[in-house]
C-alpha cells in the first residue's frame, strides 16, 4: 500500500535568501566605498616610493597596499641605517638618532595601518560577495512549486525492506493460463480405425 506525500518549500527561506543577498550588496558597497577612502588619502599625502625599494613599486606613489608596504619597508631599512642597526628602544635618550629612528616608526606604523585597512576591506567585500551567492542559491532552491511524491507501503514498524516488491512480470503461475479441457474426441492411435468395417 502506497501513501502520496507533498513537500513544500521550506517557510521564511526565501525572505532569509533575500536578507542575506541585500546584506552581501551593503558589505560590498562599504567595502568598496573604504578601499576608495584610504587610496585617496594616502594619494593625497604625495609620497613617493624611494628608488633603493623593491624594484616593482620603486618610484611610484603610494595608493595602494603593496606601495604602502614596500615604503613601510624602505622607511624601516633607512632607519636602522641611520642608528646603526638599533631600535628605537635600543638607543640611549641622549642619542641624536633617536628622534629620527621614533618619526620613522611613527611613519611605518601608519603605512601598516592602511595596510591593515586595505585588508579588511578586501575580506569585506569576499564576505559580502558570498552573502549573495549563498542568498541567491536559497531563494532558487525554495522557489519551487510543491512536489507530490509517492511513497511505497510500510509495515507497522515503518521497515521499508518489508513492504512489498513489485515486479514488472507476473508470478510464474499467472503468465500461463490453466489448461481447458478439450470438447474435441481425441485422435485414435496410428495404425487403427474406429470405423467398422463395411
Amino acid at each position: 500500500m502506497s501513501s502520496t506525500v507533498t513537500v513544500r518549500p521550506a517557510r521564511g527561506v526565501r525572505g532569509i535568501g533575500m536578507l542575506s543577498i541585500i546584506a552581501g550588496v551593503i558589505l560590498v558597497l562599504a567595502g568598496v566605498a573604504v578601499w576608495i577612502v584610504v587610496s585617496m588619502t594616502l594619494s593625497d599625502e604625495k609620497i613617493i616610493v624611494s628608488d633603493d625599494a623593491n624594484e616593482m613599486f620603486a618610484g611610484q606613489q603610494v595608493a595602494g597596499p603593496f606601495t604602502a608596504y614596500a615604503q613601510a619597508e624602505v622607511i624601516d631599512k633607512h632607519a636602522l641605517e641611520a642608528s646603526g642597526g638599533a631600535t628605537y628602544a635600543e638607543l640611549d635618550q641622549d642619542d641624536p638618532t633617536r628622534d629620527t629612528v621614533m618619526n620613522a616608526s611613527f611613519l611605518r606604523a601608519s603605512l601598516f595601518t592602511s595596510v591593515v585597512a586595505f585588508g579588511v576591506c578586501a575580506l569585506v567585500i569576499g564576505l559580502g560577495l558570498m552573502f549573495i551567492l549563498i542568498g541567491a542559491a536559497l531563494r532558487r532552491l525554495a522557489g519551487g512549486p510543491a512536489v507530490a511524491v509517492e511513497t511505497p507501503g510500510t509495515t507497522s514498524q515503518g521497515d521499508l525492506s518489508a513492504a512489498p516488491r513489485h515486479s514488472a512480470s507476473p508470478p510464474p503461475d499467472a503468465a500461463t493460463p490453466p489448461a481447458r479441457p478439450s470438447t474435441r474426441p481425441a485422435d485414435p492411435p496410428p495404425g487403427r480405425s474406429d470405423t467398422p468395417p463395411a
